[in-house]
Parts: structure tokens; sequence; C-alpha cells
């Protein structure tokens, strides 16, 4: 077989990658695959195109911090929907300093007490 062959090439880069590729057999903690963190990022590559469009930097700084209350929400085990409608319904009466109270995590609280 010869050195240069793509057989060899992919040999190689194996040889080379093995600390790497056996990681996760030596630690439990570390996944075999980065399938996890690519899920998370979808939205963000998928997103990329339309973000072009907000218009202004204005437009886009809304645009992120909409965003970004969407993705907390997520983290946070909330639907997104139904946390923007719960925050919609009540920011009006609600003070300005206590907005803090209007927070994913805050919301995630009170919709699961124990879970503090």
């Amino acid at each position: 077989m010869s050195h240069k062959s793509d057989t060899a090439k992919a040999i190689n880069y194996a040889l080379n990658q093995w600390a790497a590729l056996t990681l996760y057999a030596d630690d439990g903690r570390v996944e075999i695959d980065n399938n996890a963190a690519e899920r998370a990022l979808r939205a963000v590559a998928l997103g990329r195109k339309n973000f072009l469009h907000f218009g202004s930097d204005s437009g886009g700084e809304r645009g992120a911090a909409i965003y970004t209350l969407v993705a907390t929400a997520t983290l946070n085990g909330l639907d997104p929907e139904a946390y923007l409608r719960h925050i919609i319904a009540r920011i009006a009466d609600h003070p300005v300093n206590r907005v803090s109270e209007l927070l994913p995590w805050a919301v995630a609280n009170q919709l699961r007490p124990n879970a503090a």
C-alpha cells in the first residue's frame, strides 16, 4: 500500500488522533460525538440569514434580545411561546424595578416553586 493512498491517509489520521478518539472510553463524562452541541447551534446557523434582514443596528439589538429570551426560556425548560405570552400579559402592569421577576429563570421558578 502506498503511503499516499486514501486508505493510508485515513489510517494515519486515525493514529494521529488516537488520544482524542479514545478519550470517551477513558472518561465516562466525555461524549462519543458532538451531536448535542451541533443541535444547540443549529438555530443560530439557520437564523443567520434571517438576522441580515433586521434593517438597522437597533433592529439587530432588538432581535438579539428576543432571540436571547427565547433561548434562555428553552434552557430553563419553558415553552418559548408560552413564556412570551406570560410576560407580555403582565409587563404593562409590572413595576419596572421588579422586571427581573419576568426573566425566564424567575418565571420557571414561579411555575415550579419546588424546583428552586
